[in-house]
C-alpha cells in the first residue's frame, strides 16, 4: 500500500512539474515585459516633429495596448545647434510638449535619473554619438531616430559602444514599416529579385546628401532587398538622384530621391512569385509599436549589420557622385569606415 501511495505521489508531482514546464514559455514572455512603473520614457531633442508626434501617441488617454503602456515623462530640448530649420522649432515644441504632461529638464544626466528608456530624437545626426554614449553609460535601452548619425564612421561607433556597454539599441525610419514592405519582407512574393523605391531627398549642408532625408527611401529599399549590396552607382542632378545598387546574384535595387516636382514615398518589389507596389505611407504608428516591443524585450527588430550597411550604401553613393557616377565597392567603403571607427574612443 505504501508503495502504491508513493508511486501516486510521484506521478502527481511529475504531472505538476510537467504542467509547470508547459507554462514556462508563457511565464517567461510575461516576465520579459517591464512592470508598469518602469515604462517612463525620456526624449532627447525637441527639434523635430517626431518628438511631439511620438509623445502624443504614447501619452494619449486612449493609447492602444500595443503601445505597451509607455509614457513620455521628461524631455531634454537640445537638439540641433546650428541647423536653422531645426533650432527654430525648439521653443515652440518645448512649450507644446509640456501641455502633454512632460517635464523639461536641463541636461541628459537629469533626464536619465527620471526615465527607464530613451527616445533619442535630436534631428542633427552629428550629435548622436555623443548623446548616445551618455545614455549607454547609464545602461538604459534607447531608440535612435533617423539618421542614426551624420557619418558611417559614427554609425559604426554607436553600435560598437552599445555592444561595449551591453545596451539594446536600434534605429529605423518609419518607412520600413509600410504594410506592403513588411509583407514583402515576410515572403509574400517569394525571393525578391529587385526593387525600386523613392522618397524626398532634400539636402542639408551639415550631412552627407542622402543621410538627411533620402534615408527614408533607402531604408525602404533595404527592407525589400535585405543586406548584401556589392556596388553602388549614383546619378545626380539638382532636382533628383538615382542610386543603383547591385546585390549578390545579380539582383538590382534602385532608389530615386526627389527635390523637385511632386514628392512622396513608395516603391515596387519584384519577386519570384509576384510584383507588389508599396502603396501609401501609413504614418508613425507601426514604428511606435515596434519601439514599444523593443523597450519590453530589449531585442532590436533591425540588426546593427543592416543599419550599418544602409549607411555604407549612402556613403558609397556620395563617393560615386564624386567620381561622376562610376561604381563604388560597398565593401571597400565599409572597411574604411570600420578602420576609422576603431580610432574613436568610446
Amino acid at each position: 500500500m505504501d508503495s502504491a501511495l508513493n508511486r501516486r505521489n510521484f506521478m502527481e508531482k511529475a504531472a505538476l512539474a510537467g504542467f509547470g514546464l508547459s507554462l514556462a514559455p508563457q511565464v517567461l514572455s510575461f516576465a520579459s515585459a517591464r512592470p508598469r512603473d518602469e515604462k517612463r520614457v525620456g526624449i532627447i531633442g525637441l527639434d523635430t516633429s517626431h518628438s511631439l508626434a511620438f509623445t502624443k501617441a504614447f501619452n494619449a488617454t486612449d493609447a492602444a495596448s500595443d503601445l505597451g503602456g509607455y509614457k513620455v515623462v521628461a524631455a531634454y530640448p537640445h537638439g540641433s545647434k546650428d541647423i536653422p530649420s531645426s533650432v527654430e522649432r525648439i521653443p515652440g515644441y518645448t512649450e507644446e510638449i509640456q501641455t502633454l504632461g512632460v517635464e523639461i529638464v536641463d541636461s541628459i544626466s537629469s533626464l536619465l535619473e527620471k526615465v527607464n528608456v530613451v527616445l533619442l530624437e535630436t534631428n542633427d545626426g552629428r550629435l548622436h554619438l555623443e548623446q548616445a554614449l551618455e545614455v549607454f553609460k547609464s545602461g538604459k535601452t534607447v531608440f535612435i531616430d533617423k539618421p542614426i548619425s551624420a557619418s558611417l564612421v559614427d554609425a559604426i561607433a554607436i553600435f560598437e559602444a552599445a555592444k561595449k556597454y551591453n545596451v539594446p539599441v536600434f534605429s529605423s525610419s518609419s518607412l520600413r514599416y509600410m504594410e506592403n514592405a513588411v509583407a514583402v519582407r515576410n515572403g509574400k512574393i517569394g525571393k525578391v529579385m529587385g526593387a525600386d523605391t523613392f522618397s524626398p531627398a532634400t539636402l542639408e549642408p551639415t550631412h552627407p546628401d542622402l543621410f538627411w532625408y533620402g534615408i527614408h527611401g533607402v531604408e525602404t529599399l533595404y527592407t525589400l532587398m535585405g543586406t548584401g549590396c556589392e556596388t553602388v552607382q549614383r546619378t545626380h542632378t539638382e532636382g533628383a538622384d538615382v542610386v543603383v545598387g547591385t546585390w549578390g546574384g545579380g539582383r538590382i535595387g534602385t532608389f530615386r530621391g526627389t527635390r523637385s516636382g511632386k514628392s512622396g514615398y513608395g516603391g515596387r518589389a519584384f519577386g519570384e512569385e509576384g510584383i507588389l507596389d508599396m502603396g501609401s505611407y501609413g504614418g508613425y504608428r507601426p514604428l511606435l509599436v515596434e519601439i514599444a516591443k523593443f523597450f519590453d524585450s530589449g531585442k532590436a527588430p533591425v540588426s546593427a549589420e543592416e543599419t550599418i550597411e544602409i549607411f555604407a550604401f549612402m556613403q558609397a553613393a556620395d563617393e560615386s557622385k564624386k567620381i561622376n557616377g562610376h561604381a563604388v565597392s560597398l565593401q571597400a567603403v565599409l572597411d574604411k569606415g570600420r578602420r576609422e571607427a576603431a580610432q574613436i574612443s568610446i
